[in-house]
């Protein structure tokens, strides 16, 4: 199947961000439960708001520091490297994009069938 390593990789993204989202959050109650024994429940959770605002800070400053450093690169060629793109550069317009892609498909799979077969079709040069 033409662009199954993609989809593996979308996949197993998804899985990796399911399980850091767990992690997260159990580590936010965690904290949270921890503090409560020694404050008040308001300071324990600003406290836990605190330290994840400031986890969210030092991750957004990482990716603004690793993006100032990336070079401009070439335009992809195919409709599959463009999303990736896409979604690497913008990430808030990529999701309502997909969001609304995703609404369209539920209305239409017929359009969903096409679009999959136009991402995963290689490109070959005209044949005579």
């Amino acid at each position: 199947m033409p662009g199954k390593g993609l989809v593996d990789k979308v996949v197993a993204a998804a899985i990796a961000a399911a399980f850091v989202f767990v992690a997260v959050v159990a580590l936010g109650a965690t904290l949270f439960y921890l503090l409560l024994m020694v404050v008040p429940a308001a300071a324990a959770a600003a406290v836990t708001a605190a330290v994840a605002a400031l986890g969210a800070i030092i991750i957004a400053m990482t990716f603004l520091n690793r993006a100032k450093g990336e070079e401009d690169e070439e335009e992809p060629a195919g409709l599959g490297e463009r999303a990736f793109v896409l979604f690497r550069n913008r990430p808030v317009l990529a999701t309502v994009a997909a969001l609304a892609g995703g609404w369209i498909f539920l209305r239409n799979p017929a359009l969903a069938s096409m679009v999959a077969a136009a991402f995963t079709e290689s490109s070959r040069g005209r044949r005579r």
